[in-house]
């Protein structure tokens, strides 16, 4: 180690700069320890196997003899309260709406004149009767199914062995009381607010004009008749179909044992007859439902007034010819593509026989 004045100076700083660090560790682990009084219980470890035998317990370590501890922090004063909001000072008051423009007056709606009447629809013809179904050959009837046998007794299983009992749980200890906490301060009162102004009254509405009568259309012509649509030409008669060939028969299976006959069951009890319900009160009558009163006609419309007629329109000036564009130059000649050679033509495929199980679809 050196003893000049330089090295002293540099290992001082970093020396105490290592003491505080390990200090700060010491006192923050202090710090939270309160939050941790109470520890979870341990849960109940499972029952030691028979075949195991207990372990040695591994030597005791030495205790740590622990780090320095921080000087505690002096309490910091509280924070000062929050000032008064002082009271909003009051809006001034509304002014008035301007009267409203009048409303001009709608134009009469005109009176639609009555549909024509459409002429009747010409009757369509009848489609043509299909043909008879044929009939299918007859199912052959199949033989007997056998009796199934008689099958052997099943073994019994082994008895299951017995549970365990787990050790009882042991009882947790109370929770800490809950501290109250400090009372909520009250709000300040909230200031009145002005009245609103009254609301002006709107005008009265005017009276709507007479409404025009409207001209009558001209009636439609009647639709030309329509020609006769052609009957189908019958549908041609369907080829009988082969009879179908038997199956060859089965051979007949040996006789199989007789089921053994099951034991009687025993008889259930008879049930407790079911008790009566009382009988349900009748409701009161409804009272007769009042007739509404007879509704007024409704008026009449009053007659659409004729709309003006609009000014014609300004002539158009004429469209000033446009210089006319050169002409696009000619586009050299594609050159042709070279001649490919010519495939060699392939064999045909010699002809197959046809399968006796496919000779009734070859007909169709």
């Amino acid at each position: 180690m050196t003893t000049s004045p330089k090295w002293r100076s540099v290992l001082t700083p970093a020396a105490m700069a290592a003491a505080l660090a390990a200090a700060a560790l010491a006192s923050g682990g202090t710090v939270y320890a309160d939050d941790h009084a109470t520890p979870h219980p341990p849960y109940p470890s499972k029952p030691v196997h028979p075949a195991h035998a207990p372990q040695p317990a591994h030597p005791a370590k030495p205790e740590h003899p622990g780090k320095p501890m921080h000087p505690v922090k002096p309490e910091q004063p509280g924070k000062p309260m929050h000032p008064v909001k002082p009271e909003h000072p009051g809006k001034p008051a509304k002014p008035e709406y301007p009267a409203k423009p009048v409303k001009p007056e709608y134009p009469a709606k005109p009176v639609h004149p009555a549909k024509p009447v459409y002429p009747a629809k010409p009757v369509k013809p009848e489609y043509p009767a299909h043909p008879v179904k044929p009939e299918y050959p007859a199912k052959p009837v199949y033989p007997a199914k056998p009796v199934k046998p008689e099958y052997p007794a099943k073994p019994e299983y082994p008895a299951k062995p017995v549970k365990p009992e787990y050790p009882a749980k042991p009882v947790y200890p109370a929770k800490p009381v809950k501290p109250e906490y400090p009372a909520k301060p009250a709000y300040p009162e909230k200031p009145a607010y002005p009245a609103k102004p009254a609301k002006p009254e709107y005008p009265a509405k005017p009276a709507y004009p007479a409404k025009p009568a409207k001209p009558e259309y001209p009636a439609k012509p009647a639709y030309p008749a329509k020609p006769a649509k052609p009957e189908y030409p019958a549908k041609p008669a369907y080829p009988e179909k082969p009879a179908k060939p038997e199956y060859p028969a089965k051979p007949a299976y040996p006789a199989k044992p007789a089921k053994p006959e099951y034991p009687a069951k025993p008889a259930y009890p008879e049930k407790p007859a079911k008790p009566e319900y009382p009988a349900k009160p009748a409701y009161p009558a409804k009272p007769a439902k009042p007739e509404y009163p007879a509704k007024p006609a409704k008026p009449e419309y009053p007659a659409k007034p004729a709309h003006p007629e609009k000014p014609a329109y300004p002539a158009k000036p004429a469209k000033p010819e446009y210089p006319s564009k050169p002409a696009h130059p000619e586009k050299p000649a594609k050159p042709d593509y070279p001649s490919k050679p010519a495939h060699p033509a392939k064999p045909d495929y010699p002809s197959k026989p046809t399968h006796a199980k496919h000779q009734d679809k070859d007909q169709w």
